[in-house]
């Protein structure tokens, strides 16, 4: 582990912002320091699912899984699968479990060629902002592949922003790889417009890159309306959020320079996906940072 990740794990003890009693709101506002900082919240209305995490139930029960979701106390969604159904189906069920779509993930290579327009428009019935690329095509990771997909998804996001959407990207460990000497991920951080292109920062994947959401907030600006928040055992697998390792508070200090506006939880691999919702939730509604 590089020292860069090793700021970033810290040890499990540092997750006890779950047990932290919140200050009492008819209490009178404190001047702006540390200490006020950290009776900040995530608002209910920002925190959601993304639903790659409960692909399996989704599967069968498509709307049950919503409802389970909203019953938990979940306010939005990342969609990533249809599960069969139409974006429109789909947007039936989110309102009939009063739960918003924000965002779809959309293939690269549909985001940009000509299978655009429909994703901004299955965008738009979902009822999102935000049309994202999850991942992009091993044939590009290379600092050109890298320069060429920054090109192809300021094209893209010109199209959707003519429609009122911004494109995002979705990062891996991978996107923070050094090759040739030049970070991949920096390369799309430069290379894209901003108000053309956002990222959905995936926190998992960018601590076990080696990089720090901090200093990506920080340094970079409002380019990160949403994030994927998912934990991280000590051994570097998934966890349920507020179960692992990742400093959370610390990053989410920062998130408000990031541009941050949504909180999705994700687990790739939950053994039980409701189980791991409810915990993530908990974890994520009681925290103070």
């Amino acid at each position: 582990m590089n020292n860069t990740r090793r700021t970033f794990l810290g040890a499990a003890a540092g997750l006890a912002a779950l047990g932290i009693t919140a200050t009492p709101a008819q209490a009178a506002p404190a001047p702006a320091t540390t200490a006020s900082r950290c009776r900040r919240r995530i608002a209910p209305s920002a925190i959601g699912m993304h639903l790659y995490t409960m692909r399996t139930p989704l599967a069968t029960d498509f709307r049950g899984t919503l409802e389970r979701l909203a019953e938990i106390g979940y306010a939005t969604v990342g969609v990533s699968g249809r599960a069969g159904h139409t974006a429109a189906e789909i947007r039936q069920m989110l309102d009939e479990t009063h739960l918003k779509a924000v965002l779809e993930h959309v293939d690269y290579n549909t985001v940009t060629g000509p299978g655009l327009p429909q994703a901004i428009e299955d965008v738009h019935t979902l009822g999102g902002a935000w049309v994202v690329v999850p991942s992009l095509p091993t044939t590009l990771h290379s600092p050109a592949g890298y320069r060429e997909a920054a090109h192809r998804m300021n094209e893209a996001g010109r199209v959707a922003r003519r429609s009122g959407l911004k494109v995002l990207f979705h990062n891996h460990d991978g996107d923070h790889n050094v090759v040739d000497g030049e970070n991949l991920y920096e390369i799309l951080l430069k290379e894209t417009d901003p108000d053309l292109v956002g990222f959905e920062l995936d926190l998992f994947w960018a601590s076990k890159g080696g990089d720090d959401p901090r200093r990506l907030f920080v340094e970079e600006g409002h380019r990160f309306p949403a994030l994927h928040v998912k934990d991280m055992t000590p051994e570097g697998d998934f966890e349920d959020v507020g179960s692992g390792v990742l400093d959370f508070p610390s990053m989410f200090d920062k998130a408000q320079q990031g541009g941050v506006k949504q909180w999705l939880v994700e687990h790739d691999a939950p053994a039980d996906p409701f189980a791991s919702a409810l915990t993530s939730y908990r974890y994520l509604s009681r925290l103070r940072y």
